[in-house]
C-alpha cells in the first residue's frame, strides 16, 4: 500500500514543537519549511497546514489573541512582501509554548512559540528567525529531506498525525497520548537534516529579506549570538531551548552572518550616496517595490498599526507591547509573573517602561484586580492616548472593574477609530454580550458579521453564535458555533451539531442548503480522520514504535 507523503511533513511541523528527550552533538537552528509545488498540489498543502493547526487548537497549544495574531502576522507579510517569492501564501500563528523554538508546516505555516517571542530582545531579532524560516520554506528545503527519508518516515508520520487527530476527537484523555506519540517523532527528527548548503543559503535568504524589508540585517547574529550564550551556559540542569537543540550556532555561522550583514549595510548606506539620476536598486533589493498580497484584502499591517517603519522608536514601542502581551497570556503562573514585574518595576529604574507596565496591568487584570489594573494604565494613556492595545487594556479593565457604562462608552470610541479591526470587534462584542440584552446582542452580532470568514479563529464564531442567539438569530448561532468547534480543531463534534441543526423542520431553503454544503465539506475530512486513527492503531500496535 502506498503512503501519502503529506503527513511526513506535518509530523516534521509538529515535532519541532517539543524539545529533544537526549542532547545531541550537532546542535542546530529552526529550519523547518514546506515544498508544496513538488510532492503535493498547493491546495493540499494548505489542507494538511489548515488541519495541523486545528488539531494543535485542540491540544490547547495555540495562543488565539487577535492583537497578537495581528502583529505576528503583519510582521510575517512585511517580510514576504519583500522576500523572492512575495506571492507564497503564508499564514503566522503563535504556539502557546515556553520554549524557545519556531517551525513551518505544509501550506506555508509557521509557528513562532510565545517562548521565543519572550526572548528577543529587539524586533530585528524577531523578523530575523521569521525570515529564516520564510527562506526555508520559499526554497524547498524540505523537499529534499522528505525525498531522503521518504523509505522509512511514513509509519512515524502516520503514527503521530493519528495521535493528534484522535486527540481533536474531543475527548481531552487522548491528549497525553498524542504529545507522546509526538515525542516518539524526534528520532525520525533526527533522521532528516538539512545539509550545511541549506542552513547557509536559509541565512544568506533570510537576511537580504530581513534587509530589503527594512530590518537591522544585523538582528540575525545578534539573536544566534545570544543563543549561543544560552548553549555555553548549560549547567546545572539547565535545559538548552529546543531550538538550539535542531539548529548549529557556531562561532563561523555567525561571523558569516556578521559579514553578511555588514555587506547589505554597506551596499545600502552607498545606493542613499548616490545622486537620485545615477540611484539604482541592486538585485538583491528589487522586491522593495510594493507588490499586492494575495492573504487579508484589508491588508494586516493597518489591523495591526503597523504603519511605522522598522526600527523607529514606535515600532520597537510596539513591538515591546506585544512582546509582554504574549508573555502574560501564554502564563500559566499569574502569582509568580505579577512579582516579576512588581518587584522589577519597584528595583529596577531602567524596567520602569510603557510595555512593562502593560504587562503588570494584565496580570493584574487577569488575576481580578481591575482597579489596580487601571491604576497602571492610566499614565501610560495619558501619554499615548491613541495606542490601540493601551485603550483595549484600559476598556477592557473598566469593564472588569463593574465600570461597564463607561467601558462600553470606550469600546465604541475605539471602533469608531478601528472599524476594521478583528481585536477591537471581538472586544466590544464581548462585552455587548454580557448584558445578555436583545439590542445589545444585534449590535455585537452587527460588529463581528464583517469578520466572520476572515481568518479561523474560533473565538470570532463562538463570539458571533452567542451573540446571534441574544439577537434571535438561532439558526445563524448554531451554525456559528459548530464552525467555532471545527475550527477548535473537533471536526467530529461539528459535523454531528450540523447534523442535528439538519433535521429541523423550519429551516428555510437558503438556511437547508447552507448547512447541507457544509456537511458535504466536513464530512470527507471526519472520515479521514477516522481512517487516520485506525490505521495509526496498526501501525504502531496499539502501544510503541
Amino acid at each position: 500500500m502506498r503512503l501519502h507523503p503529506l503527513p511526513l511533513s506535518l509530523c516534521l511541523a509538529a515535532v519541532a514543537l517539543i524539545p529533544a528527550a537526549t542532547a545531541q552533538d550537532d546542535v542546530r537552528l529552526p529550519h523547518l519549511g514546506s515544498s508544496a509545488d513538488q510532492a503535493f498540489t498547493q491546495a493540499e498543502a494548505e489542507a494538511y497546514g489548515a488541519s495541523m493547526l486545528r488539531q494543535m487548537r485542540a491540544l490547547g497549544l495555540v495562543l488565539d489573541d487577535p492583537l497578537a495574531t495581528q502583529y505576528i502576522n503583519a510582521l510575517g507579510y512585511r517580510l514576504v512582501s519583500s522576500s523572492e517569492s512575495p506571492k507564497t501564501r503564508f499564514t503566522f500563528f503563535i504556539p502557546r509554548e515556553d520554549v524557545i523554538n519556531s517551525f513551518a508546516a505544509p501550506g506555508g505555516y509557521i509557528g513562532i512559540n510565545s517562548g521565543l517571542i519572550t526572548a528577543t530582545q529587539s524586533e530585528d531579532e524577531l523578523a530575523a528567525v521569521m525570515a529564516h524560516e520564510i527562506s526555508h520554506i520559499e526554497q524547498h528545503h524540505l523537499q529534499r529531506a522528505f525525498d531522503d527519508a521518504k523509505k522509512t518516515a511514513p509509519l512515524y508520520a502516520l503514527a503521530m498525525l493519528g495521535a493528534l487527530a484522535a486527540a481533536a476527537g474531543g475527548n481531552n484523555i487522548n491528549a497525553p497520548m498524542a504529545i507522546a506519540s509526538l515525542g516518539k517523532g524526534l528520532a525520525l527528527q533526527r533522521q532528516i537534516n538539512f545539509t550545511r548548503k541549506d542552513e547557509a543559503e536559509a541565512d544568506r535568504v533570510g537576511i537580504q529579506t530581513l534587509a530589503n524589508a527594512g530590518f537591522d540585517p544585523d538582528g540575525m547574529a545578534e539573536f544566534f549570538s545570544r543563543m549561543q550564550l544560552l548553549l555555553r551556559a548549560d549547567s546545572g540542569g539547565y535545559e538548552v531551548p529546543a531550538l538550539l537543540q535542531d539548529h548549529p550556532v557556531t562561532t563561523l555561522r555567525i561571523a558569516e552572518a556578521e559579514a553578511r550583514a555588514h555587506t547589505l549595510k554597506a551596499q545600502m548606506a552607498q545606493r542613499q550616496s548616490l545622486p537620485p539620476s545615477s540611484a539604482r536598486l541592486p538585485a538583491w533589493e528589487t522586491s522593495l517595490v510594493p507588490v499586492p498580497m494575495l492573504r487579508r484584502p484589508d491588508d494586516w499591517f493597518s489591523a495591526a498599526q503597523r504603519s511605522d517603519a522598522p526600527g523607529s522608536k514606535a515600532a520597537h514601542d510596539y513591538y515591546l507591547l506585544m512582546r509582554e502581551r504574549v508573555r502574560v497570556l501564554s502564563s500559566t503562573d499569574l502569582s509568580s509573573l505579577a512579582r516579576y514585574y512588581a518587584d522589577n518595576l519597584a528595583r529596577h529604574p531602567s524596567f520602569d517602561i510603557p510595555s512593562n507596565h502593560y504587562g503588570y496591568a494584565l496580570v493584574l487584570t487577569r488575576s481580578n484586580h481591575a482597579d489596580a489594573a487601571l491604576k497602571q494604565l492610566a499614565p501610560l494613556l495619558a501619554q499615548d492616548p491613541d495606542n490601540l492595545p493601551l485603550r483595549l487594556a484600559m476598556a477592557h479593565a473598566e469593564l472588569l472593574a463593574g465600570q461597564r457604562a463607561q467601558a462600553l462608552a470606550h469600546y465604541a470610541r475605539i471602533s469608531h477609530d478601528w472599524p476594521r479591526n478583528q481585536a477591537v470587534a471581538l472586544d466590544y462584542a464581548s462585552a455587548l454580550i454580557l448584558g445578555a440584552d436583545q439590542a445589545e446582542g444585534a449590535m455585537a452580532e452587527a460588529l463581528l458579521r464583517p469578520q466572520l470568514n476572515d481568518g479561523d479563529a474560533p473565538e470570532v464564531y463562538r463570539i458571533y453564535g452567542r451573540a446571534a442567539e441574544l439577537a434571535g438569530l438561532k439558526i445563524r448561532a448554531a451554525e456559528a458555533f459548530a464552525d467555532a468547534t471545527f475550527l477548535s480543531g473537533h471536526a467530529a463534534a461539528a459535523l454531528d451539531q450540523l447534523t442535528r441543526l439538519s433535521q429541523r423542520s423550519d429551516l428555510d431553503y437558503a438556511q437547508r442548503a447552507r448547512i447541507d454544503a457544509r456537511i458535504a465539506w466536513l464530512t470527507p475530512i471526519v472520515l479521514d480522520q477516522r481512517r487516520l486513527r485506525a490505521n495509526s492503531s496498526g501501525a504502531d500496535g496499539g502501544d510503541s514504535l
